[in-house]
């Protein structure tokens, strides 16, 4: 029996905050003067920018962090002829345990670990890789064959939180990852720092940079330091993407390489495109600008702009001729007699 107060079809009201979010959300302006309707406008405007803000502050190392993740990798993904990719892993100081590859040069191969250590014993210059944001070790081992064209070893880990990696990234566990890397290299697979090149691309080489300060803080100078498509610092970066957001304030993740490359004291090789939109060609002069004119061993600073290349889509001949040849460059002022270095280890 329907009650004859109630017409029939007749919703229910509705209660009291849900009506004043309606009003919120398509609020009603009628019969307001100008004064008090430009003053509610405002009003949301502000509320939305700032709840808009606490959003981004929330979830920002999801914005900057875009793993690809996998249950796991294995040599055989990368594609390459038996024994010339191997499993390597680290553990961290807070027990996670961080996979990677040794990709061996090219007409190289080994079996097992231990051919694999006969094959660094023999002298050639290993590469420290340190990628990108984006993806995981798989997407990179076209740059790491490149340096196995170039008769050098490359180590490359994934970060924590990519890959099979546990964790979750953030700048100071992947600085502290990234010593750990180090030490496994030269503690545990007893590779001297003087062969070891430090190579970061985008946020890849503000890790490598803050690696490199600090070994050589440390008096652990490596053999260079190869950078590609690096930013000034996540603040410059974030602020150029996001001019509307208070960076400045929110930011977590800085990576201020401006500040720490000053402390680099060995050889350094920068390369940028000049059609860079992600990093701009700006930003990577400004970082090069900050680095120490010369090396400990006396070898300047080279900054290559590479005309038709934006982030991701080097030049390959013009690349890796600017790497081949920064690389026998190192190579010949290393075998020369050094001075007494005008450097000193921090204390």
């Amino acid at each position: 029996m329907v009650d004859a107060e109630s017409p029939i079809g007749e919703q229910p009201a509705e209660d009291e905050s849900t009506a004043r979010w309606r009003r919120w959300i398509y609020p009603s302006f009628s019969g307001l003067g100008w004064k008090k309707t430009v003053q509610r406008i405002v009003a949301r405007l502000v509320i939305y920018y700032l709840l808009i803000v606490i959003a981004v502050a929330f979830f920002q190392r999801s914005l900057i962090y875009l793993p690809t993740r996998v249950n796991k990798i294995l040599p055989e993904d990368a594609k390459r002829s038996r024994g010339r990719v191997h499993d390597i892993q680290v553990t961290t100081d807070d027990g996670l345990t961080l996979h990677g590859w040794h990709v061996l040069p090219h007409d190289h191969s080994a079996k097992d670990r231990a051919e694999c250590d006969q094959c660094l014993s023999e002298g050639r210059p290993l590469v420290l890789f340190f990628h990108g944001n984006g993806g995981n070790r798989i997407g990179r081992i076209h740059d790491c064959e490149s340096f196995a064209r170039l008769d050098a070893d490359t180590f490359i880990f994934d970060y924590r939180g990519y890959g099979e990696n546990p964790g979750s990234p953030t700048e100071d566990t992947i600085a502290a990852d990234a010593q750990r890397m180090w030490d496994y290299v030269t503690s545990e697979r007893k590779v001297k720092p003087n062969r070891i090149i430090i190579y970061g691309e985008s946020i890849g080489g503000a890790v490598a940079i803050r690696l490199a300060r600090d070994v050589c803080d440390a008096g652990e100078t490596p053999k260079g330091l190869i950078l590609a498509a690096t930013f000034s610092s996540m603040t410059d970066a974030a602020e150029y993407h996001h001019p509307w957001l208070p960076v400045r304030l929110i930011l977590l993740d800085r990576y201020p390489s401006t500040e720490r490359i000053r402390s680099v004291t060995c050889p350094i090789l920068q390369l940028h495109g000049r059609r860079d939109t992600f990093v701009p060609f700006e930003m990577g002069q400004k970082l090069f600008e900050a680095a120490p004119a010369m090396s400990a061993n006396g070898v300047e600073k080279k900054f290559v702009g590479l005309s038709n290349a934006g982030h991701n889509d080097f030049s390959e001949m013009a690349f890796w001729n600017a790497v081949n040849t920064f690389v026998a460059e190192i190579a010949a002022a290393a075998a020369k007699p050094q001075p007494k270095s005008p450097f000193a280890p921090r204390k």
